[in-house]
């Protein structure tokens, strides 16, 4: 009875699904105890921990059930594919949650934004504010690709440090 041998996609996709669905569930649950506008950085941090530790798992996964065998061009597949399909997922809910979970997204994040202009510009006029908000909102759609972006880099870094430590060739005879 012959193994088959795990393929780098079908961990990217599994665990890219597993990513995305870790990554709704927690910006739902930051959307349930109203902490979605929270500018904290402990937000940022868990989404990166979440992130690390998924594309962490794949590959490890990934290399158990390769016969303890990796390459680091493997790991790369894996952890890439893995922040790729997450990012995909966390654009399109992203999407949903900015025009259907929350409407008022815009409104609010404009409240956010004239608040902490008051702070950081106290001489900044209301038609200065007024036009840096319009501008804002005009380019929001930059923060889907900057989204993807942002995941596949850090999938990468994350990917290219963990296939260099748990890389193991396979002896050729």
């Amino acid at each position: 009875m012959e193994s088959t041998q795990p393929t780098t996609g079908q961990f990217a996709l599994r665990y890219g699904l597993l990513l995305g669905a870790v990554t709704v569930v927690f910006s739902l649950m930051l959307h349930f105890m109203d902490m979605q506008y929270d500018q904290g950085m402990a937000k940022n941090i868990i989404s990166i921990v979440i992130l690390f530790g998924i594309i962490l798992l794949a590959i490890i996964q990934f290399k158990k059930l390769n016969d303890s065998y990796i390459s680091v061009s493997e790991a790369l597949k894996v952890g890439v594919g893995t922040a790729l399909i997450g990012g995909l997922i966390a654009v399109v809910y992203t999407m949903i949650y900015v025009n259907f979970i929350d409407p008022n997204f815009h409104e609010q994040i404009a409240e956010l934004s004239r608040a902490g202009m008051m702070k950081n510009n106290p001489e900044m006029t209301q038609e200065q504010m007024d036009t840096a908000i319009e501008m804002q909102q005009k380019f929001f759609w930059v923060t889907y690709p900057f989204i993807l972006i942002f995941n596949i880099f850090i999938g990468f870094v994350i990917s290219l440090i963990t296939g260099l430590i748990v890389k193991k060739a396979k002896n050729e005879f």
